[in-house]
């Protein structure tokens, strides 16, 4: 049945809910840019071919980083350039899927380019959507890769240089040029014609993807008046006079009738085959057992500087609540500096499954020093408890209401233990003294874990029996 062309297709947003503000039924984009455009075409494939429900597309950052407010189907947006590589673990782990990438030149040649190259070389089951204008759109128009020779942008203003700035990439060049596409082709906007090219292949990327084929490629060249500083019917003019002669539109790769369909390939492992991959096939038989845990779980932040085991002593603590059988999810931050800089590691123990792996507000704070003492303190809410390294933290500040302030001479305590460097086991020790959420033998299976050599593991042991000791006769369970 024919469809009238002036209908909104059903993989777009009947009116744009998602998108934040009063107007709710126009985009985003500035007056003549083409991403309307490419957006309706894609929108009417999806629907015309029935694959709307099948379809999970991935923008990174750029002008369609907000592309989920428009499109009625699966979209996730990821850092600037790793659309390609988010796609590629999108697409293995839901093979039936239609897998769209979208992406701009400035985001796809510049910060993207290893992505995109190494998902293309490997023939990922994915269709990328290239729309280049030539310039980095939404930062402001500076230079992008494919910046035309003697073009004008914020970042050139006498013009590009190709002794100073390269050549523009020719990306569908690039990309049929190695082995694995199937599909590549270059089509503009600048007229009509042009945009019905578009549209044809679009749809045909689309069926590549959908036949299970493998990678296919199409590069879109669309207009941008604002940042060429042109209005629309110029900017087309523009296009057809500077950037067709270097950026041809053709098909240069359509190797379609010659691949074999890939058949849809779920893998799944037992939990034994899961053991044996992580090397702990031992593990499989035996049971475990949680003790109860508050509703929502425990939310832990251990937190310190580069060189004191932060992140150590959150592996340890996460290992030993696998061990145990809670669900748990670790989330480490920490900067640049190897040794000196801040780290802490958010830690969320459960016995039901975790929706998120953030933790704002702490129920139990584990801090190494004055400083991350000071700085995630305010975080720990009513009822929670902290224990910090009181042989660097001499003077804690107060705590806020209803928070248990715990103090350990962790650096002394690990000196007797063998080494001054097993301080975060003290305090892990102490907490688990007063806490009681892990047990003994799943501690020990967790430092055997952590810590190859036995001698360690025997010292981190003792450091782990002298913070509970310590805690036990500091802070009795009824005090």
């Amino acid at each position: 049945m024919a469809r009238n062309l002036l209908t909104k297709p059903a993989a777009f947003q009947e009116t744009f809910v998602r998108k934040p503000g009063a107007d709710k039924t126009n985009t985003h984009y500035c007056p003549g840019c083409g991403h309307g455009i490419v957006h309706k075409l894609i929108a009417e494939a999806l629907s015309d071919m029935g694959l709307q429900d099948r379809a999970i597309i991935v923008a990174p950052v750029g002008c369609t980083v907000f592309l989920y407010y428009y499109f009625d189907c699966a979209a996730v947006s990821v850092p600037h350039g790793r659309a390609p590589a988010a796609l590629t673990a999108i697409s293995r782990a839901h093979p039936e899927a239609i897998a769209i990438s979208y992406q701009g030149d400035g985001d796809l040649a510049a910060i993207g380019m290893a992505e995109i190259i190494h998902a293309a070389n490997r023939g990922e089951n994915m269709v990328v959507f290239f729309v280049n204008n030539a310039i980095y759109g939404m930062t402001g128009g500076q230079l992008a890769p494919t910046s035309l020779i003697d073009m004008k942008t914020t970042t050139s203003p006498y013009g590009r240089s190709a002794r100073n700035d390269g050549y523009p990439f020719l990306m569908s060049e690039m990309i049929a040029s190695l082995r694995a596409p199937v599909y590549v082709e270059r089509v503009s906007l600048d007229t009509p014609k042009g945009v019905l090219g578009a549209r044809k292949a679009i749809r045909k990327a689309l069926k590549v993807q959908e036949e299970r084929k493998g990678f296919a490629f199409v590069e879109i060249l669309s207009p941008c008046p604002t940042n060429w500083h042109v209005d629309p019917i110029a900017a087309t003019e523009w296009m057809r006079e500077q950037m067709l002669p270097v950026f041809k539109p053709g098909v240069y790769k359509d190797i379609v009738s010659e691949v074999e369909s890939r058949p849809i390939e779920r893998r799944s492992l037992s939990a034994e085959d899961l053991y044996r991959v992580m090397g702990v096939a031992e593990e499989a038989g035996r049971e475990k057992t949680t003790r109860p845990l508050p509703q929502g779980g425990v939310r832990c932040k251990f937190a310190g500087e580069g060189g004191q085991g932060v992140l150590t002593l959150g592996v340890l603590a996460a290992q030993a609540a696998m061990e145990m059988g809670y669900h748990v999810t670790g989330l480490p931050s920490y900067g640049p500096e190897k040794r000196g800089g801040k780290v802490n590691l958010s830690l969320v123990v459960s016995t039901e499954p975790i929706g998120s792996p953030l933790v704002e507000e702490t129920d139990v704070l584990l801090a190494m020093n004055a400083f991350s003492l000071r700085d995630f303190l305010p975080s720990v809410r009513p009822g929670g408890m902290v224990f910090y390294n009181s042989s660097l933290a001499t003077r804690p500040p107060e705590p806020p209401p209803r928070v248990a302030l715990l103090g350990a001479p962790a650096q002394e305590l690990a000196e007797q233990a063998g080494d001054a460097r097993a301080a975060n086991s003290v305090l892990l020790g102490a907490y688990n003294a007063v806490a009681g959420i892990l047990d003994g033998e799943s501690l020990r299976r967790a430092l055997v874990y952590c810590f190859a050599k036995p001698r360690i593991v025997e010292i981190n042991q003792k450091a782990i029996a002298a913070g509970e000791a310590y805690a036990k006769a500091k802070f009795p369970a009824d005090s």
